[in-house]
């Protein structure tokens, strides 16, 4: 779920980290293998045959020029030889401990491996078949399954007011109900929250009805309006199955869903009970580093399954096969077909949401699937409905600098390139006369549809956004990634030439909106002035200067009298507004140093230390903003004193520039949600 803030493949930046890290959250040793690096692979029967063909063919092939142009097969003999290669070579320069893979193709179980270790200290090597993972939201799959299972039973409406289902009621707006449909797109309106997403301790651990009930969201959208990913609005769709179904969350996902796969290594419950706990992997920041504890998604629906790629294999298995997995059915046909179709048509070549999955497009192949993240566990999966074929891949290790995010989508691009390759991708520029909105007015700062308003944590939202700048050429390129050009292929489409990746922009609500191709889970939004990043950065970086200059200067000056036996110039109250303002630079200090380490938790993805424990320094920071709002009071009366005396003009300037700092601290306190009083966030 940390993002979870990661949707898929190389279009989505890390934002969506942070919350992705935020966004959020959410098998044992190897069985006898063979060698000391990885587990013995094991194939189905059905893939022996074909394995021992391809050993016999594999040295005719590698002497073919021919052989070697040609797009290969996919099948299980190339598959393992490939993978091998790249996981040998990525894992370990990587930092990360370890991987499973599974592949599934026309129903059966076509490759499964581990690569890497589980737990490095004993040498637990990953193996596919029994090594428990944490599929962060990948998890949410399961919950869109059970809810399409109610929807086909006639228990749910998925137009129906959500609220009609629920023992509680969600944040209301003038603008209408949310639907199910809605909370399936992820379009419910909800702001993005971290407290208690996640928890190391299992006696604090809440249930989900706990949560829903004592942290509850508000809706800074319109239903239906914006994508605007949401972990809150998945817990609440498994409430719903909950309270729909008569059953807990955990026992219903176990009888209709996990036991009619096969899948006897995978749960949902937290702490995991005893039988999974020796076949956990365990969890890494990077593999030279010591292990996590397991971590625990609070928003236990949308992310808290612990499974094996074999596992995850029968479950891509079923829905390849429209609800089908040998003898068990979890979906009828038409309502599988339901579930993996999108309500929300956009160009070709746009990822968009179907039910649930994310739908879009790779090579020119139609894929649908979820990406997954918890702090430590990095999953993806992805199916190809026309070909049949499904892809699982999940890490338990974030990596040195944060790897794993590139090496995932990576990993799925280049066996997409290697085994469904698309045609070279050509982009013609439109005339400028047909530009729809020209370069020059995108170009700007934009912040994500999923963010937090209401809070503390909105500070970061004004100091770090998306930037888009336009190029001589008339093209466009975001400033983080300026040699990656776009080119408006036709009203509001800009491509770039060089990949599949595309850019929609539009005009909404007073500004511009842009949808990324490869992101359905959120949208970009212009920024007003007043929350610019570059502005609110300058006033930041400028006012601690200037108070840091500030009490540098007090010490100085009395150094200076004491050295050369000055006497001191002001008496009365220009003394005394003196010296409030000095107490008052060196208090505006200490509040902002506080904030800096209410942020370190989320900098240092330590989620967990956003809980009930967080709410007494939080709420003693917030009575702090007392601080700013006194330093600024302090300062325009310094300032006056002073420019409506006789000092010099250098007096006066400094008095006023330091005045303009309180105020500069005052309004970054204002503008990031610094003087809310809200213990939500």
């Amino acid at each position: 779920m940390e993002s979870e803030i990661k949707v898929k493949r190389k279009r989505v930046t890390k934002l969506s980290v942070v919350l992705a890290s935020i966004g959020l959250v959410i098998m044992a040793g190897s069985g006898q293998a063979q060698d000391q690096t990885r587990p013995q692979t094991e194939y189905p029967p059905e893939a022996q045959a074909e394995l021992q063909l391809d050993n016999r063919t594999a040295a005719d092939e590698s002497d073919s020029s021919m052989a070697q142009s040609r797009t290969p097969r996919l099948r299980a003999a190339d598959l393992e030889a490939w993978l091998d290669g790249y996981m040998d070579s990525a894992l370990q320069p990587s930092g990360i401990a370890g991987a499973v893979v599974s592949v599934v193709k026309d129903g059966k179980l076509l490759l499964s491996k581990g690569y890497g270790y589980a737990d490095v200290e004993s040498g637990r090597l990953m193996d596919p078949s029994r090594t428990l993972i944490r599929t962060g939201s990948t998890s949410k799959l399961f919950t869109w399954t059970a809810v399409m299972q109610m929807y086909e039973q006639g228990k749910l409406d998925l137009d129906r007011d959500v609220n009609t289902y629920l023992d509680f009621r969600i944040p209301e707006r003038s603008d209408g109900p949310v639907t199910m449909n809605q909370l399936m797109t992820h379009r419910g309106g909800f702001e993005e929250g971290l407290k208690n997403v996640l928890m190391s301790d299992p006696e604090k651990l809440l249930t989900t009805e706990q949560y829903l009930k004592n942290h509850p969201r508000p809706r800074i959208f319109p239903a239906g309006e914006a994508p605007a990913y949401s972990n809150y609005g998945t817990a609440l769709a498994g409430y719903i199955v909950e309270r729909v179904s008569g059953q807990p969350f955990e026992d219903y996902i176990e009888q209709h869903i996990l036991n009619p796969l096969g899948m006897r290594h995978s749960t949902f419950r937290q702490p995991l009970p005893e039988p999974f706990e020796d076949d956990m992997s365990r969890g890494y920041m990077s593999a030279d580093q010591k292990p996590w504890k397991f971590e625990l998604a609070v928003t236990a629906p949308a992310g808290s399954l612990s499974s094996t790629a074999d596992d995850m294999a029968n479950f891509m298995i079923a829905q390849l096969q429209n609800g089908q997995f040998e003898n068990s059915r979890i979906l009828q046909p038409g309502t599988a077909e339901l579930m993996h179709r999108s309500e929300y048509p956009l160009p070709e070549g746009f990822a968009t949401m179907a039910h649930g999955f994310f739908s879009g497009w790779e090579n020119g192949h139609w894929v649908i699937g979820h990406g997954g993240d918890t702090v430590l566990f990095h999953t993806d999966l992805n199916l190809l409905p026309d070909e049949n074929v499904g892809f699982f891949v999940s890490f338990n290790s974030r990596g040195s600098n944060d790897s794993v995010y590139s090496l995932r989508s990576r990993l799925f691009e280049d066996f997409m390139d290697r085994y469904f390759p698309g045609p070279e991708a050509t982009v013609e520029a439109v005339a400028p006369t047909e530009s729809l909105i020209p370069a020059e007015e995108i170009a700007g700062r934009y912040q994500s549809s999923r963010r937090i308003e209401t809070a503390f944590l909105r500070l970061i939202y004004i100091l770090q956004q998306t930037q888009l700048v336009a190029n001589e050429d008339g093209s466009i390129s975001f400033a983080s990634r300026p040699k990656q050009r776009f080119i408006e292929s036709g009203p509001g489409v800009w491509r770039d030439p060089e990949s599949e990746r595309a850019l929609l922009v539009s005009r909404e609500n007073g500004g511009l909106t842009i949808v990324d191709s490869g992101n359905p889970t959120a949208v970009l939004q212009t920024v007003p002035t007043v929350k610019n990043a570059s502005l609110n950065g300058f006033i930041l970086v400028a006012s601690i200067v200037i108070l840091i200059l500030s009490l540098i200067a007090w010490p100085v000056a009395w150094w200076y009298r004491r050295k050369f036996r000055q006497p001191v110039a002001l008496q009365g109250k220009p003394s005394l507004a003196q010296r409030l303002v000095r107490f008052a630079a060196l208090a505006d200090v200490v509040y902002l140093y506080g904030w800096y380490l209410a942020m370190q938790p989320l900098l240092q993805s330590k989620l967990d230390a956003y809980g009930s424990s967080f709410d007494g320094f939080l709420r003693l920071l917030q009575i702090g903003a007392i601080l700013p709002i006194a330093a600024v009071l302090a300062g325009l009366w310094h300032a006056g004193l002073t420019v409506s005396s006789d000092r010099h003009w250098a007096a006066k300037l400094g008095s006023l520039v330091l005045a303009a700092a309180f105020l500069g601290i005052l309004w970054i306190a204002f503008a990031g949600g610094l003087m809310s009083y809200n213990l939500e966030y």
